[in-house]
């Protein structure tokens, strides 16, 4: 029982993220701690689940050969070092007052996307030189030390970064965040926890399986959606991810 219910929330978790771009530890990561794990354990648990998310979606995304490999490169090196930073920082720190913080920039996210109507619709590239980049990835690694410390929806940031920067659509942007975030930084940050915190192993293969296939199935509709579903399904998550920060 326990592990099949794993798997179920796994899978819905993760199918939201890779649709929206990230969340999947706004159902996962409470669920665990629910469950009877204290944070630094569950943190670490889900940390090492999502890197199957981005290996699912992954797998679907390069069905389309839509990914820029500048892109991915640029999202994955600066955004790396952040993460380690985060993860290791996040140990001896109490994590609720970084939660209220992060929880009213997410709910800016939101709010920002919806009253920016026509923003990602159509993909308009800027930001491309030399100097664009560099403030680019210096934005990244900054949201990676957020992943690395909370992982709560940071995915989010880097999602809408990409649209409002980079000038990318929400569909390349998500597809995007969920593989560079999803297996490199997700992968950094599990080798990290794993190393510095204790992990409930007997959890993980549940939790693999359900971030494989969520990932895959959310990647797959996200393909198939229209920027505009895209677009609104962000803010909802996002707005969700917010409040849920926000209440603890």
């Amino acid at each position: 029982m326990e592990q099949g219910t794993l798997l179920v929330l796994s899978i819905v978790a993760n199918w939201f993220s890779a649709l929206a771009g990230g969340g999947a530890g706004l159902i996962q990561l409470p669920i665990l701690i629910f469950m009877g794990l204290p944070f630094p354990l569950a943190l670490a648990t889900h940390k090492i689940a999502t890197v199957a998310l981005g290996l699912g979606a992954t797998v679907r995304h390069l069905k389309e050969d839509h990914l820029q490999r500048w892109l991915l490169l640029l999202v994955v090196l600066a955004g790396v070092p952040g993460v380690v930073a985060g993860a290791i920082f996040i140990i001896d720190v109490p994590s609720r007052p970084a939660e209220i913080v992060l929880g009213l920039l997410t709910l800016a996210l939101s709010l920002y996307s919806i009253f920016k109507p026509k923003m990602g619709l159509e993909e308009e590239a800027r930001h491309r030189d030399k100097t664009g980049i560099l403030i680019g990835a210096a934005v990244l690694l900054l949201i990676g030390f957020i992943n690395g410390a909370l992982s709560a929806g940071s995915g989010l940031f880097v999602t809408l970064w990409l649209v409002y920067w980079f000038g990318f659509d929400y569909k390349l942007a998500v597809a995007h965040t969920l593989v560079a975030v999803g297996l490199g930084w997700n992968g950094s940050g599990a080798i990290t926890m794993g190393a510095l915190a204790d992990v409930q192993w007997s959890w993980i293969p549940a939790l693999v399986a359900g971030s494989l296939i969520g990932g895959y199935l959310g990647a797959h509709t996200s393909v198939s959606s229209a920027n505009v579903t895209i677009k609104r399904l962000y803010e909802l998550v996002t707005a969700i991810v917010a409040i849920k920060l926000l209440l603890g």
